[in-house]
């Protein structure tokens, strides 16, 4: 699952970034809203922290900006503005969800995972393609109904496969689903991952296509 932080407290961002990470989850940060708007149009990610306090735009302004872009991309409000008129406010323009500041990570890795299942439960809670079948909802994979143990990231990028079967996937946007931007990723690391992923569910269910990318077969 990848993550936009937009969000101009530095610390704060900095704090995030790394209490984030370590729970394997690819978060990318800006500090302006101009720069999230660039970001999301050229790469969208799956879910969005959004503060309202940016210093060139007000947030709300950018929700509404993103939300005439893209109408499901979720959105969680990070914010000071804890009235009850500035959360009805944010849920109008769009938001998914709203989370004050001072707030405890716990309940943002409890929000974080909540708005992913909304959005699996969105596209397919249950995607099978022959004999392999991923559950978004309790984040399983079984294989000829045995239940297979996956890695974070084994599983993240099974899914992504899985959900644009026929597809074909490159690189580039894998690796923007499965890593942060500037972490360390060694050049092999991708292949590493398919080389596994296919120990566990078979060598001909992921295709590679030379130079371009790989594809697992529509069901």
């Amino acid at each position: 699952m990848s993550i936009l932080l937009v969000e101009d407290d530095r610390a704060l961002a900095a704090g995030l970034l790394e209490a984030l990470r370590k729970e394997g989850l690819a978060i990318n940060h800006v500090a302006t809203g101009k720069a999230a708007l660039h970001v999301i149009d050229a790469e969208s990610p799956d879910i969005v922290i959004l503060d309202l306090g940016l210093p060139d735009m007000d947030g709300l302004s950018v929700l509404k900006k993103l939300r005439s872009r893209q109408a499901d991309l979720p959105v969680l409000l990070l914010t000071a503005r804890d009235s009850l008129g500035d959360k009805v406010a944010g849920l109008d323009c769009g938001a998914d969800d709203y989370l004050a500041k001072p707030f405890d990570m716990p309940e943002l890795l409890a929000r974080l995972r909540a708005l992913g299942r909304r959005v699996s439960t969105a596209n397919a809670n249950v995607i099978t393609i022959g004999v392999v079948s991923l559950d978004a909802a309790s984040q399983s994979v079984t294989v000829e109904n045995r239940l297979v143990d996956f890695s974070r990231r084994e599983y993240m990028l099974l899914k992504v496969l899985m959900e644009n079967a026929g597809r074909v996937q490159t690189r580039d946007s894998l690796e923007s689903k499965l890593y942060s931007w500037g972490e360390e990723v060694a050049s092999n690391a991708l292949e590493v991952h398919i080389h596994h992923l296919r120990k566990k569910l078979g060598s001909d269910f992921i295709m590679t296509l030379r130079g371009v990318g790989y594809t697992v077969k529509d069901a």
